[in-house]
């Protein structure tokens, strides 16, 4: 069986290392920035907001 999943020829494998290496030391600077921004904390904050009503809700419901 034959290898067809690179041309023969002009291959460099050290292009795709240095795209590769590239990405690999942009993706960490990103997530720093979103995490920076507080939005999973906000998402947090509403989420105990919403989850303590609801329960204030259910206790109004049953001593009523």
């Amino acid at each position: 069986m034959a290898n067809n999943q690179a041309p023969q020829g002009n291959h460099d494998p050290a292009g795709s290392t240095q795209m590769f290496r590239a990405f690999v030391d942009e993706a960490p600077q990103g997530r720093q920035a979103a995490a920076t921004r507080g939005g999973p904390r906000i998402g947090l904050i509403v989420g105990v907001v919403v989850a303590v009503a609801v329960v204030a809700a259910v206790a109004w419901l049953a001593l009523a």
